[in-house]
């Protein structure tokens, strides 16, 4: 991919982001607690988390493998980093899931597309655009890498908690719904979420990718509506005393 199309896809997908964004405060994605038989055909939750983020990790995978830098140490790192996320997200949470919740066609197929132009995005920027220096191994040594990684793995420790804090909520054949209370539950209403865009801001500040930043413009747009409507719901559930002063997703802002 030359650079003037990488610009392209970058402004392309930063456009969608926002329009996608705007959309999701009147149209709630129909997976999870929102689904309604009215988004058609679906597929077994387990099966469509994996079809729907596997692509990303075995995208990555490709354009790693095929790379003149592969085995430079900062660059591979990244890559390690990045499908660590992916290879859980893929291959071990799907099999954590409880319940026998089902997932619609549409939500997993537009799930599969933004992951294979993200890990395009995310893939050629690290592999083949950046400037041949900027990823020597002094970059190890920048203020950036290390506040960058301390972010990455501090928002999968609270996504990866928060995921477990909703799996437990529920003993073996209790169908009733609960209002998570530990961890980041105790400042918002969707810890996981929080956690999930605070890694991707750490991944982008530790490699200064410009698509790194999109990729976080894009988990905000996603996430941000969804935890909007996940605490109306709590609110409609629960009542707004049990939900309190709580806030969405980012704690004291949102």
């Amino acid at each position: 991919m030359g650079q003037q199309t990488f610009d392209l896809l970058l402004l392309t997908m930063s456009i969608l982001a926002v329009v996608v964004f705007v959309a999701l405060y009147y149209v709630r994605a129909g997976y999870g607690m929102f689904r309604t038989a009215k988004w058609g055909m679906s597929v077994g939750n387990k099966a469509g988390w994996i079809l729907m983020e596997a692509p990303v990790f075995f995208v990555m995978l490709y354009l790693w493998w095929n790379s003149p830098v592969r085995f430079n140490t900062v660059p591979f790192l990244f890559f390690l980093f990045f499908e660590l996320h992916y290879f859980q997200r893929s291959f071990i949470f799907p099999f954590l899931l409880k319940g026998k919740s089902r997932m619609p066609l549409s939500i997993m197929l537009m799930g599969v597309a933004f992951n294979v132009l993200n890990g395009l995005m995310q893939g050629e920027w690290l592999f083949y655009l950046a400037p041949d220096t900027l990823y020597a191994d002094g970059w190890l040594d920048t203020p950036l890498f290390w506040l960058g990684t301390g972010l990455f793995f501090a928002g999968m420790g609270i996504n990866l908690h928060s995921d477990s804090v909703i799996r437990h909520l529920r003993k073996p054949g209790d169908t009733r719904h609960y209002l998570p209370q530990k961890g980041m539950y105790r400042y918002v209403t969707s810890g996981n979420y929080l956690g999930e865009w605070l890694e991707w801001i750490g991944f982008a500040v530790l490699t200064c990718s410009p698509a790194a930043w999109v990729f976080v413009l894009w988990t905000f747009a996603n996430l941000a509506p969804r935890a909007h409507s996940i605490r109306n719901r709590y609110r409609e559930e629960f009542g707004r005393e049990a939900v309190g002063n709580r806030k969405r997703m980012i704690p004291f802002i949102y």
